[in-house]
C-alpha cells in the first residue's frame, strides 16, 4: 500500500470535490497518516455572531479525515465517511483554521480518525472531532493498527 501526496491531494480537491474547491481547501501536508488542511478565511462561512459556522468546520474536518486516510492508502479513493461526531469548544474568530487529523487504526474496512480543529496561530482548539471511514472492500490486506 502506498499513500498519496499532498499535491496528489490538492488535485483531487480541485478536480473532483466541488464543495472542498469551493471552499477553498487546502492540502497542507499528508504524512504517515496525518493530514493537515487548511480553511482560508472566506467571509460567506461567518454566521450570525461573527464566528466560522459549523457546517464550514465540519467540511474542513471531514475532508481532513479523507486526506490523512488516503495518505496512507491512495487507492481508497472511494472511500466514505461513515460516521463524524464533532465537538464545538470555543468559538473560532474569523480567519484560517487548520485541521490536523490522525489515523487512529485503519483496517480492512474502517478508519477510525481523530482531528482537532484550530484558528490559525492559536494553540487551543475550537473544535475535536472522530470520525470512521468506511473503505472499499477489494484487493485490501489484513487490517492493521496505524503507530
Amino acid at each position: 500500500m502506498q499513500g498519496m501526496a499532498t499535491a496528489d491531494f490538492q488535485r483531487l480537491i480541485e478536480d473532483e470535490l466541488e464543495l472542498a474547491r469551493w471552499l477553498g481547501l487546502r492540502a497542507e501536508s499528508l504524512e504517515g497518516g496525518k493530514a493537515t488542511v487548511r480553511l482560508p478565511f472566506k467571509a460567506e462561512s461567518v454566521r450570525p455572531g461573527g464566528t466560522i459556522a459549523g457546517p464550514a468546520m465540519m467540511a474542513l474536518a471531514d475532508c481532513a479525515m479523507y486526506a490523512a486516510v488516503l495518505g496512507l492508502r491512495k487507492e481508497a479513493v472511494m472511500a466514505l465517511t461513515s460516521n463524524l461526531t464533532i465537538h464545538f469548544l470555543r468559538a473560532p474568530k474569523p480567519g484560517d483554521l487548520i485541521a490536523e487529523a490522525e489515523v487512529l487504526r485503519l483496517g480492512r474496512r474502517l478508519a477510525v480518525i481523530e482531528v482537532s480543529l484550530r484558528s490559525e496561530g492559536e494553540a487551543k482548539p475550537v473544535a475535536h472531532v472522530t470520525g470512521t471511514y468506511a473503505l472499499p472492500s477489494h484487493g485490501h490486506g489484513e487490517g492493521s493498527a496505524v503507530p
